[in-house]
């Protein structure tokens, strides 16, 4: 599907010929490697390549760029799609090598360049769809069966296949993100509002020198409240988190303060590496700063040192807290519970994220869920797509007290 190189075309491309087409395939991979390319961006590139003509290779790199990139994030992107796209030659000389019968010498591992994961990926995507036949018609009774998309929302993430996994992370990235707005102490000048403000009346009467000062009025402000999370990257939590950073990222795209920490045996703060616009370089970037991942855990100690860190800069203004973690904690108890307690009088929402709410007749009989059961407001799973839909909206609705879950579990508790 690759096309040819553009050193190999005339300086004046045909609408109807070759150039086109592969400008059209081109365009189609980029969408599907996350860049927005229209059909409108698509009939722009053919014309500017008409009109630019094909002289070198940088002149008709430039020339596509300047069209289909609208997003400074996605420059990394376009650039390695279109080394992966119009240089088929070196894709050639790579088959022949390995067809040889000489050995070929040992290359060094370069490290993976930026935004090469989704250019190749969507390149392969776009390969196997031209080369894929027309199956054929087949008649089920699917009366009594759930489609493979319910499946997978339902699935658990740690069950779940590489193919899978990078389908439920395009789910993610698709889900409808809390619409929590809190109301401030903060006004906006607003037409229709009932309070009048009298500093944005004297500056209009500024204007006129004083001979004519109109009313103006304000309404307060409503804002996204800040998001705090605390998850737990041990042996016993690492699947979900993997996952669950992917739903941190699409949730820093839609709203400006949401912090992150991760924590083991030590707290990580994954804050600015999140913010990245690109998910891959996100995740790479998250992966480099984390050095105690898939290890021991240390829940008491990690919420106490965000306590004495942290939390006087990211919890105020009314916070809400994700906390996710199994609650298997390997130290003093005590500790924990004194940690758990600071944390939830320091936030407005505390939420619990457990994975093992999955198993049915679940009991928090370990130690460490027991000291922090008291000290939550919500208990929830986060197993699944449906899930992590499920925490969405009950961010995005009113809390009304200790979640019945948590009060059936409250009352295990032994004296």
């Amino acid at each position: 599907m690759a096309g040819r190189g553009a050193e190999d075309h005339e300086t004046a491309a045909d609408p109807d010929g070759r150039i086109a087409d592969n400008i059209v395939y081109f365009a189609r991979a980029l969408r599907k490697a996350g860049l927005r390319v229209g059909p409108a961006a698509v009939t722009d590139a053919i014309q500017a390549v008409l009109v630019a003509g094909i002289g070198t290779r940088e002149d008709f790199y430039w020339t596509l760029h300047s069209v289909l990139v609208t997003r400074h994030e996605d420059h990394a992107v376009f650039d390695e799609a279109f080394r992966l796209f119009w240089r088929s030659r070196e894709l050639i000389e790579k088959m022949l090598a390995m067809l040889s019968p000489l050995a070929p010498a040992p290359v060094q591992k370069e490290k993976p360049r930026a935004g090469e994961t989704r250019a190749g990926h969507a390149l392969l995507s776009e390969r196997e769809d031209q080369r894929q036949e027309m199956p054929p018609e087949l008649e089920i009774d699917a009366r009594l069966t759930l489609s493979s998309r319910e499946v997978l929302r339902q699935k658990d993430f740690a069950q779940m296949t590489a193919d899978e996994l990078a389908e439920a992370r395009n789910a993610i990235a698709r889900l409808v993100m809390p619409h929590d707005l809190v109301w401030t102490r903060r006004h906006r000048p607003d037409p229709k509002g009932r309070r009048v403000d009298p500093r944005a009346m004297m500056r209009l009467g500024l204007r006129t020198g004083g001979d004519l000062i109109l009313p103006r009025y304000k309404s307060p402000r409503r804002v996204h409240p800040p998001l705090v999370v605390l998850a737990d990257i041990s042996g016993s939590m690492s699947q979900y988190t993997r996952v669950f950073l992917h739903f941190l990222h699409a949730l820093t795209e839609s709203r400006r303060r949401v912090s992150s920490f991760v924590f083991g045996t030590r707290l990580t703060n994954l804050t600015r590496q999140l913010r990245n616009r690109d998910p891959d370089e996100a995740l790479a970037e998250c992966a480099a700063a984390v050095q105690d991942w898939s290890g021991g855990t240390r829940i008491g100690e990690a919420i106490g040192t965000f306590n004495r860190l942290w939390s006087r800069r990211v919890l105020g203004q009314g916070a809400v807290v994700l906390l996710i973690t199994d609650g298997l904690e390997r130290d003093e108890i005590g500790a924990l519970a004194h940690e758990m307690e600071r944390l939830h009088k320091s936030c407005r929402r505390l939420i619990w994220l457990n994975p093992l709410l999955r198993f049915e007749g679940f009991e928090p009989r370990a130690r460490g869920m027991q000291a922090m059961l008291p000290h939550v407001d919500e208990l929830r799973p986060v197993h699944s797509l449906d899930a992590l839909s499920d925490l969405c909206q009950a961010l995005s609705a009113t809390p009304r007290g200790r979640t019945a879950v948590l009060e059936g579990l409250g009352k295990q508790r032994p004296a």
